[in-house]
């Protein structure tokens, strides 16, 4: 195969002849497989089977102070299940409160209360003439839903291999009060895979804001999803809050996780970690909200992965599960795209996704017709604000749920149609 852009345009009709042939040929195999969302599959579910079986009728339903787990009460969760997630959201203890099942709720809570009630005492972000949020691109689109549904303007800012682009981050957040914070994924990212560089979380931590209250939303999605079990092959992240407290911001951040890919999603346990003003205020506001999250869950999963100690035995078999997967995606990404020259995509050690760049204009098509062969990607555009990719060229890959021969199959399919668009581009051009 030769580089597309070398071709005659004799060379590149005859190659799309070829290639639309072979799209029809998949066209009627009657495929239905779906890459659309980074759901864990079957077999990493299992993984957590066992835990269902920890509070049998002759368990202890106390937690280790007292508490009967199956009553009211705890707003801010049961001392082991506060280590556990601690031991996520790499923090203390004492910073953390664990919620119900999902880290979404917790971020779209944690919003909402700053657009009602605004930040440590700042004015109400709703009662503002305008409300702005940086969004690192290609980002997840469910922050991005959050934003939209509060009425908060989005602003894309670009990402690279060290995380946001800091020169641009910090120019618009010291220029515009209005500009409240950022979305960060700062591990394994969605939908890049990106980890964070040292820099860029010093330069987060310590930047000039002229909104004094202004946020980092520091999703930690993927911090202990690594594809591998030696720590040589893992990405690591510095402390967003000891970066923070450093820089003399200690109220700056917010960490949000879950264990949602980890055991079940939902039905895990979420859990926000932050100063102790922050953790002091969100509880504050909690106390008119809750009585209490589901404390039976939050011991099961306190001692089915022993309050953290379990944690990597248990992560390493699903990045067992989930390796050949990525492998299998970027085998085939290489092989059936690679001499081409039309497409770039990332690598990543862990996380969920594999994000894909087209040739410029070319998403929408690539995703319509994988999904008139049968597969379902994640929409075009998704991993922009308001869905608006403006190069048209960003393709997010999920490759955890479908079994390895279907993920085979869909991948032959994807590149199939990534050609076949490419071609339709160049000649068009």
């Amino acid at each position: 195969m030769a580089r597309y852009a070398d071709l005659t345009t004799a060379e590149l009709e005859e190659e799309l002849a070829q290639v639309r042939e072979r799209y029809s040929e998949m066209q009627a195999r009657g495929l239905a497989l779906n890459m659309a969302r980074g759901k864990p599959s079957a077999a990493q579910l299992e993984l957590s089977l066992p835990m269902l079986d920890v509070l049998d009728s002759s368990a202890n339903l106390s937690a280790e102070d007292g508490t009967d787990c199956r009553n009211y009460g705890v707003l801010d969760g049961i001392p082991e299940a506060k280590r556990l997630m601690a031991t996520l959201l790499d923090d203390a203890p004492d910073n953390v409160i664990v919620l119900g099942n999902a880290s979404l709720t917790a971020m779209y809570d944690a919003m909402a209360r700053y657009m009602m009630f605004g930040a440590l005492g700042s004015e109400p972000w709703g009662k503002l003439d305008a409300v702005k949020w940086l969004c690192p691109v290609p980002g997840y689109d469910r922050h991005f839903t959050i934003c939209e549904a509060l009425g908060i303007q989005m602003i894309p800012v670009p990402m690279d291999e060290n995380g946001p682009v800091m020169d641009e981050v910090e120019r618009l957040a010291a220029e515009d009060a209005a500009i409240k914070g950022i979305w960060c994924v700062p591990k394994y990212s969605n939908p890049s895979g990106v980890t964070y560089s040292d820099e860029t979380v010093h330069r987060l931590a310590a930047m000039d804001c002229a909104a004094p209250d202004f946020r980092i939303f520091w999703d930690n999605a993927y911090a202990a999803h690594h594809f591998s079990d030696d720590p040589a092959e893992q990405d690591t992240v510095l402390d967003i809050a000891a970066a923070c407290a450093e820089a003399g911001n200690p109220d700056r951040y917010l960490k949000f996780g879950s264990t949602s890919k980890i055991t079940f999603p939902g039905a895990g346990v979420a859990a926000v970690a932050a100063s102790p003003a922050n953790v002091a205020e969100v509880k504050r506001h909690m106390n008119a909200q809750a009585i209490g999250h589901d404390k039976l869950n939050q011991l099961r999963h306190a001692r089915f992965l022993k309050e953290g100690a379990g944690l990597a035995e248990h992560m390493a078999a699903h990045g067992a599960l989930m390796k050949p997967k990525f492998d299998l995606v970027v085998e085939k990404l290489e092989s059936e795209l690679g001499e081409a020259a039309i497409a770039t995509w990332t690598s990543p050690r862990g996380g969920y996704f594999v994000s894909f760049e087209g040739p410029e204009g070319t998403a929408s098509r690539i995703v319509g017709l994988a999904r008139e062969a049968g597969v379902t990607m994640t929409g075009a555009g998704a991993t922009w604000p308001y869905g608006d990719d403006p190069a048209d060229s960003n393709i997010r890959i999920a490759p955890s749920l479908p079994p390895l021969d279907e993920l085979d199959a869909a991948m032959d399919v994807f590149c199939c149609c990534v050609k076949l668009a490419a071609l339709e581009k160049l000649l068009e051009d």
